[in-house]
């Protein structure tokens, strides 16, 4: 088996080329060009006769993500890497690391299959205002570019596998390590540092939380299940799934044991209506670049998203205890002050990405996706 992987430089595309047992293929990424899926030619000086799989992780995975640069590196280059795929003669599959959240801002039961939009692939303008945004069925441009690019792929005549990836808050299920930070590590930090005191999103809204161990494990699953599995879920079953409501009691009573928290006599956030957060982070805005103003401009991309409870089919998850993952990245966050102090149990990432505050995929700025890839 020959394995051309893209975003190998990645947080998840690292460990998926550690995991696989292949003749594996990873280009370095050259700005501009060879790697660089946002230009022709990127793939140019790979041998097309030899590659039997393709696994497609090189995103960028920013919440806050424009709709143009989403458009080109998360859609444009995901055509181009399906272009080279169509060219390769004994190719068995296309892996495509997608996100949970491309079901944007539908609710309810999220099957395992492809979900279809009246949002067309390609728009004459950049999408620049929250109303048409959300017109079109998504909270951010993130998650339009991923759905945008599941279309494309399943237009065509190919063994396309999509795997869509939930929040990725740990290295493995131990919860001890945590080898890059996203937005969900970041807004942890914000609550801890007393930053922000107000809870956005529904604390009954489920929250599809893993490690990047559980998901390479369910990537390298997908490869081996049958051709009618299109789509696979790499998340936790819904009942071993925690709400947004039981991730704020786990992580305040893990703060709380830490002395220099108990000090500043901090509460736990309010929660707050969806309408009402908006108004708020409008007049942060105006603030200027003060803390208030960056705590919640860190948060707006992905809190939409949180008053939108969604529980997500998962046939071929495994066992976790999310509970404890939770609280054990917790503690090692506490321990090393966010990567910034005491501890060792933590490294703050390189990425590019992101996803995603408190769902797949990413920080809002540089070196995340929960669950980012590269």
């Amino acid at each position: 088996m020959t394995t051309l992987l893209t975003g190998a430089s990645g947080y998840v595309g690292g460990q998926l080329a550690s995991a696989l047992d292949d003749d594996l293929i990873c280009l370095p990424r050259t700005p501009g060009g060879a790697g660089d899926l946002t230009v022709p030619g990127a793939l140019a000086g790979v041998d097309h006769g030899r590659v039997t799989r393709i696994v497609h992780a090189a995103a960028v995975t920013r919440f806050n993500v424009d709709r143009e640069t989403a458009r080109q590196v998360n859609l444009e280059g995901t055509i181009r890497v399906a272009e080279f795929a169509e060219r390769c003669p004994r190719l068995e599959s296309l892996v495509y690391l997608s996100t949970l959240y491309t079901a944007g801002r539908r609710t309810g039961d999220i099957p395992e299959e492809p979900l279809v939009s009246e949002e067309p692939l390609v728009s004459e303008e950049p999408l620049v205002s929250e109303e048409p945004l959300a017109e079109r069925g998504f909270v951010n441009d993130y998650e339009w570019s991923k759905h945008a690019a599941e279309t494309a792929l399943l237009e065509r005549d190919l063994p396309v596998r999509i795997v869509r990836l939930p929040t990725l808050i740990a290295d493995d299920d131990t919860g001890g390590s945590v080898g890059q930070h996203n937005a969900f590590h970041s807004t942890l930090r914000l609550y801890y540092y007393g930053l922000l005191s107000l809870l956005p999103g529904d604390p009954d809204t489920p929250l599809a939380l893993a490690s990047a161990s559980y998901a390479v494990r369910a990537l390298l699953e997908a490869t081996r299940l049958e051709a009618t599995d299109t789509v696979t879920h790499a998340c936790p079953a819904p009942d071993d799934t925690i709400t947004l409501g039981e991730l704020i009691d786990i992580a305040f009573n893990v703060f709380e044991k830490d002395e220099s928290f108990r000090r500043r006599m901090l509460l736990r956030p309010l929660p707050c209506d969806l309408a009402s957060f908006r108004d708020l982070a409008v007049a942060a805005a105006g603030m200027r670049g003060g803390p208030v103003s960056q705590a919640l401009g860190s948060v707006a991309p992905f809190a939409e998203q949180l008053y939108l409870p969604k529980v997500f089919q998962a046939r071929h998850a495994h066992p976790v205890d999310t509970r404890r993952l939770v609280e054990n990245v917790c503690s090692t966050l506490v321990d090393c002050r966010f990567g910034r102090g005491r501890g060792t149990g933590t490294g703050t990432g390189t990425g590019t990405g992101t996803g995603n505050s408190l769902y797949p995929g990413q920080a809002t700025g540089p070196g995340t996706e929960g669950g980012n890839h590269d």
